[in-house]
């Protein structure tokens, strides 16, 4: 991603900081991408003042009002660190309240696909055209990664072929959510169809290690706007009904992983709060509440919750003891 170009009276101390941010380990292109709007702005307002002002401030705020919520509130907040940085070497630079949080709008319904769906998705996959290319093997070993691991779909895209170490059964995340790394287990079956795909792949260049391990037709990494389409026509060949704005989505993999593994632990009798942790560090979060996000009652998950209820009613009954 370019840098943007800054050019009103504060583009020197917004550079300085956006260096310093970085400095500190943070990717922030997308922040420096928002400090950009501030920049142009700054400029559109023909702004002389070397610091920040609460009209400067108030006036921003008020320009914003046409985009959503949270565009909003991720606008302002990159601001407020700015000014937060120029106040400490300027006591008068104004540093607005933090605002009220919006909660997310997003109510588009959250698909868990059935074993049925995924056995017609993978196989429709491996029928993707270009004949004998590489192409249905990639997406078919795609599908089947984030189904069966529930990693973001970004995360697959990062995925290089030096990540995956078939002895450990395991891959490495390098670049996840936040920039947070780590391993991911794999299944058996999951390790077996990624190294029957990786036999075709290393006949494919690039094959240095660093090089991606899922490719496009073009040889190089994924890009999701192309993965959406094609997971788009894969739902029409499997008769899934599905709209391009409410889904069923490609990322509804990802749900489904979080609540096939609940049920899971349900049907094995396992602890599944003391495990809900677990889950939560598999899948790259930094707490459960996270995690609940992902977590959906499903008419196989409820019955296996109620049945569990009845179970523990029945003991709570026997230790009471027989009535006289």
């Amino acid at each position: 991603m370019i840098a943007p170009q800054l050019s009103c009276c504060l583009a020197e101390q917004l550079q300085r900081f956006i260096e310093l941010r970085r400095l500190a380990g943070t990717d922030y292109h997308s922040q420096a991408q928002l400090l950009g709007y501030f920049d142009r702005f700054l400029s559109a307002q023909g702004a002389t003042e070397p610091r920040i002002t609460r009209e400067i401030a108030d006036a921003y705020e008020g320009s914003l009002g046409h985009l959503r919520p949270r565009v909003q509130e991720n606008r302002c907040s990159v601001v407020r660190q700015f000014c937060a940085y120029l106040a400490r070497t300027d006591p008068r630079c104004y540093v607005p309240e933090p605002r009220r949080r919006t909660p997310s709008q997003d109510t588009s319904p959250r698909h868990i696909y059935s074993p049925p769906e995924i056995q017609a998705l993978l196989a429709a996959a491996g029928q993707l055209p270009p004949a004998n290319s590489l192409r249905p093997q990639t997406y078919r070993t795609l599908l089947g990664i984030l189904y069966t691991t529930g990693i973001r779909i970004g995360e697959s895209f990062a995925l290089n072929l030096e990540d995956f170490h078939r002895d450990e059964q395991s891959r490495y995340i390098a670049e996840g959510k936040f920039r947070k790394a780590r391993w991911v287990p794999l299944s058996c079956s999951a390790s077996d169809a990624l190294q029957q795909y990786l036999q075709t792949r290393h006949r494919i260049s690039p094959r240095e290690p660093d090089s991606p391990l899922f490719l496009n037709q073009r040889s190089s990494r994924l890009h999701y706007p192309t993965v959406h389409h094609t997971f788009q026509q894969l739902l029409s060949r499997c008769g899934i009904p599905h709209h391009k704005d409410t889904g069923p989505r490609i990322h509804d993999l990802r749900h489904t992983f979080a609540v096939d593994r609940l049920l899971a632990w349900y049907r094995d009798g396992q602890d599944v709060n003391a495990r809900l942790p677990w889950l939560a560090t598999y899948m790259g979060h930094v707490g459960i509440q996270s995690t609940q996000v992902y977590l959906r009652a499903t008419a196989e998950l409820l019955e296996q919750v109620d049945r569990r209820f009845y179970q523990h009613y029945l003991q709570h009954i026997k230790s009471q003891g027989e009535p006289t």
